[in-house]
């Protein structure tokens, strides 16, 4: 497939002759049920195809008229934005002629074409007020401007009109953008031998043959075994299209209507979505957050609750912002229209558009402005809007919240932050650590949790996530950015240098207690903290190189220990035992053993059996 072939859904009243314009247009039937057949009415979807003159294939959707069946009417055209709406010349705009409009409208299809059917069934004049009629209902509404096209199903008039206005308006719609595959589900039944079957409506990208899928919304896998349009296998089927998917790894009753087929990982289904709301038109009533509602999106249906924003009542005319809660989880995606019938009038009510599919516990003061920059925005926009609204936002999530990729949008290892949020986080943990270098002037770093606490501060200031993880990411980048220094177990910033110059006196006294005589044989740490030295000053003067420290308890002076080193690259290939090495230095085994191993560590020395041997 190139994804050339387009779907068209049919709507218009009961009997004004949707189903016997197709089977002319494509000598295919697509009421499928006997009950159908019978009542001589559509109850459910029904699918048929042709190829139009321009070689073009496209595919019907042969939605029921019915105001008891609008359910599955709403199935059909949600997820396909090119329509062929019909009214009957002789009997002319119906209660559900209007009401198909209104869903329509709401649902902002991108291109129709009214067919004025059973032209053969009046004069000239009558067609011809019919059509004025029908235009004039049209007015206002996304179906304004469609060509009128009076046809007969019976005698065969402007059927080949009607074909060229389709071909125009399949020339006229935008090819959808290459996002993330999702079909649709509509039907799902089991071929004895073959297993599972879904047919559906796909939109998005394509889906091959082989390819691993996910269930939506219940996370379970499968894989394709085969793929059909129109009865024609494929090896890839791309949208906008009617499939019909065999899958492996699937169970009938683990799939339902309103379920979606794609790549795993790719959807989070919601229970909570928030919209742009607008009336039908001509409501005689006002939309409040009070009614029993149903949600429609894609090929689903939902019990809902809805919370306006800004108002108590929605009036006709009007758009509000809302919030709204399906009873069952939707698979979403920003820029979805769906459509809200009140359950207990049994009434389409409004309709609009989804802004966010994971939207934040609390609306906050700021929604209103949070959620008219997400309507005024186009995809691209979304990840940098994503990080403005949550501060910070992990690169694995832009793609499942917004359908776009990343982009420009200022990233933090795998995060996008809202970029005031590092200058936040820099100013915080530059205090923090200033403070710390005043209080402990010959400290060479504080704790990495002094910086931790300082960045989880600034983030929960601003309102982002203060997660291990971020925070982590932050403190890399002002790594990287030459702001702080760290190691393993401490942080500092990048100019920070102990300075022994205001403790020479105590620095000067230690060097004389670890020389003269006792130079080999000095007193430990612990006998020097005993002596009054303070432990920040050994440890500034070992960081600073006046001292060397090869152990937790021992310092030795730079001058024995390079005494030292010479001892063993004095005794070459022969190389020196504890024993020689402890008479050479005229030291006792309690020091000459914990500075061979600091060599060693150093990579100075290497051990072989009881000797060292220098590097």
């Amino acid at each position: 497939m190139t994804g050339e072939l387009r779907v068209v859904a049919t709507a218009g009243h009961v009997d004004h002759g949707k189903s016997s314009l197709i089977i002319r247009l494509t000598g295919i039937d697509p009421d499928r049920w006997e009950e159908e057949k019978r009542r001589g009415l559509t109850i459910d979807l029904g699918y048929a195809w042709c190829t139009l003159p321009s070689g073009r294939e496209i595919g019907f959707v042969d939605v029921p008229g019915h105001e008891r069946f609008v359910r599955n009417m709403l199935a059909g055209v949600g997820p396909v934005r090119l329509v062929l709406f019909v009214v009957a010349a002789d009997e002319g705009w119906k209660p559900q002629s209007e009401e198909h409009l209104q869903i329509l409208d709401v649902l902002g299809v991108s291109g129709g074409v009214v067919a004025l059917t059973k032209r053969d069934l009046v004069d000239d004049e009558t067609a011809e007020i019919a059509e004025e009629e029908v235009r004039e209902r049209l007015g206002g509404t996304v179906l304004e401007d469609a060509p009128i096209v009076p046809v007969s199903s019976t005698t065969g008039e402007g059927l080949d009109h009607l074909r060229a206005s389709l071909d125009a308006m399949l020339d006229a719609a935008a090819r959808p953008p290459d996002e993330r595959p999702r079909l649709f589900v509509d039907r799902v039944f089991t071929i004895k031998g073959a297993g599972t079957v879904v047919t559906g409506t796909l939109g998005g990208d394509c889906l091959t043959v082989g390819e691993e899928v996910e269930l939506y919304p219940t996370g379970h896998r499968a894989r394709i075994r085969s793929l059909q349009t129109h009865k024609k296998k494929e090896e890839r089927a791309c949208p906008v299209s009617r499939v019909a998917a065999n899958l492996v790894g699937a169970e009938r009753d683990e799939l339902e209507r309103g379920d979606v087929i794609g790549l795993p990982g790719a959807w989070r289904p919601t229970t909570v979505f928030e919209a742009r709301l607008r009336p039908v038109r001509g409501l005689a009533h006002a939309i409040t957050s009070r009614g029993a509602f149903k949600v429609y999106a894609g090929a689903a249906e939902a019990d809902a609750r809805l919370r306006l924003y800004g108002a108590s009542r929605l009036e006709n005319g009007e758009e509000a912002f809302a919030r709204i809660r399906p009873s069952r989880p939707l698979v979403l995606d920003v820029g979805d229209r769906f459509v809200l019938r009140e359950a207990g009038r049994r009434e389409t009510v409004g309709g609009g558009i989804v802004l966010d599919v994971a939207p934040p516990g609390r609306p906050g003061p700021d929604a209103h402005l949070r959620l008219t920059a997400r309507a005024e925005s186009i995809r691209e926009d979304l990840p940098g809007l994503l990080a403005a609204e949550r501060g910070a936002v992990r690169v694995d999530e832009v793609s499942l919240l917004t359908g776009a990729g990343v982009g420009s949008t200022a990233r933090v290892g795998e995060w996008l932050v809202r970029p005031e949020i590092l200058g936040a986080v820099e100013r915080a943990v530059r205090e923090r650590l200033d403070g710390f270098h005043r209080e402990h002037p010959l400290e060479e770093g504080a704790g990495l949790a002094v910086a931790r606490d300082a960045a989880s501060e600034a983030l929960r200031g601003a309102g982002a996530p203060a997660s291990r993880e971020l925070i982590d990411a932050l403190l890399a980048s002002l790594e990287d950015a030459g702001v702080v220094a760290r190691s393993a177990s401490s942080i500092r910033l990048a100019a920070h240098r102990v300075r022994l110059d205001e403790h020479g006196d105590d620095v000067e006294r230690l060097l004389a207690e670890l020389g003269g005589e006792r130079e080999a044989q000095p007193p430990t740490v612990k006998e020097l903290r005993a002596a009054g030295f303070a432990k920040e000053v050994i440890d500034a003067a070992a960081r600073a190189g006046v001292i060397v420290k090869v152990s937790d308890d021992l310092v030795f002076t730079p001058g024995l220990v390079a005494r030292a080193e010479a001892i063993v690259r004095d005794a070459g290939t022969e190389g020196v035992t504890v024993s020689a090495f402890r008479e050479a230095l005229a030291t006792s085994r309690k020091f000459a053993l914990p500075l061979l191993e600091h060599f060693d560590r150093k990579g100075v020395t290497r051990r072989e059996g009881d000797r060292r041997f220098a590097r």
